[in-house]
């Protein structure tokens, strides 16, 4: 029971990989708030399936790119179950999947904004906490494409590679007050969000894997939990790939 008496915020969590997060700190001992946006349904279930194995969960919805929801939901977390101690930012947004010559502006800036400002608002809400009292833990999930690009993902590696920066540079700012920060960069994983790549490519990918297949939400829980924990109280800025070895640096 690693996070026993903690108080976690997992934003996107009502599916994927969040869910698979916001269950593992739960089962950890953490009171988790799970986060949505529109499927109340697949909120409600991931809550019911924490509190049916005995732990504390709370669901919450609010857009996290809106400055007002997200200060609004924070507030309403820390009423229920107390100040934040661990902030999971792993809210997604869709995405064009498009050579760069064929990409609008309007899309690309969509994406860029809705990464920075999910990870910005919220931040901006639960640090001063945070500070008062000298403890924390915020950890982002990024994507490997962050750092080796694929064909038609230029706004999403870029919104990804600017998410890497802002955690760095909160991690330097926020480092004397005792709080950690900290990105986890999944690989490709098995979630709604990936179900539309066809399966030869899936296959193809897990060929080139050292471990021999994809990720699934769990893989990517784990090391949210280990940072998330006092485990690793003395790791922060650290940029953290889980893809199987597929992408060694």
């Amino acid at each position: 029971m690693m996070l026993t008496g903690k108080t976690a915020l997992v934003t996107g969590a009502s599916r994927g990989i969040g869910a698979a997060i916001a269950r593992l700190l739960a089962q950890h001992g953490a009171a988790v708030s799970v986060n949505y946006v529109n499927n109340r349904e697949a909120g409600e279930a991931v809550v019911q399936n924490i509190t049916a194995l005995g732990g504390k969960a709370l669901l919450v919805q609010a857009d996290v790119t809106d400055r007002n929801q997200s200060e609004h939901m924070i507030l309403e977390v820390e009423q229920a179950l107390g100040p934040i101690d661990i902030l999971v930012l792993n809210a997604g947004f869709q995405f064009r999947i498009a050579p760069f010559l064929d990409f609008p502006w309007e899309d690309f800036e969509h994406k860029l904004a809705g990464e920075l400002k999910a990870a910005f608002f919220c931040c901006r809400a639960v640090v001063p906490s945070m500070i008062t009292r000298g403890s924390g833990s915020i950890i982002a999930i990024s994507s490997t494409l962050s750092r080796h690009p694929g064909d038609g993902f230029c706004a999403h590696s870029t919104a990804k590679s600017a998410l890497n920066a802002f955690v760095q540079s909160l991690a330097h700012e926020l480092g004397p007050h005792g709080i950690r920060v900290n990105t986890v960069a999944p690989g490709l994983t098995l979630t709604d969000a990936t179900a539309g790549i066809p399966g030869p490519q899936k296959q193809a990918i897990a060929a080139m894997t050292p471990l021999r297949r994809n990720g699934l939400p769990e893989d990517i829980a784990g090391p949210v939990l280990f940072l998330a924990s006092d485990q690793s109280r003395f790791i922060t800025g650290t940029y953290t790939p889980v893809d199987g070895g597929i992408q060694m640096t």
